[in-house]
């Protein structure tokens, strides 16, 4: 399944293929669980981030993961997203670092 990711007018698509998804179920509840806890987005706490927020939180590390040249990081974000939210294609992260910024088309 193809992925796109824009950030700052740069589009990069993902090819994120259909093992991923099926597979990374244990991993994907381990990140669910993670946020359970509470997270930091920006400069805001969200006690229990919602279905949205935890994909902008995904998003967030599948740019970091980009940007450090992880591959199977990337693909697992833009597995736990495409798994959480239906009929997504892609995703417009905020480059500044506002999480709640983030957009999902």
């Amino acid at each position: 399944m193809e992925f796109q990711v824009l950030v700052d007018e740069v589009t990069r698509r993902l090819s994120v293929a259909p093992d991923v998804l099926a597979e990374g179920g244990e991993f994907f509840a381990r990140m669910d669980h993670d946020m359970d806890r509470g997270w930091q987005m920006g400069q805001y706490w969200i006690e229990q981030p919602d279905r949205v927020q935890r994909c902008q939180i995904a998003a967030d590390r599948l740019l970091t993961a980009l940007e450090t040249g992880n591959e199977t990081l990337a693909l697992l974000m833009a597995g736990y997203i495409l798994t959480r939210l239906d009929g997504v294609r892609g995703v417009r992260i905020d480059s500044a670092g506002e999480l709640l910024e983030t957009e999902f088309f």
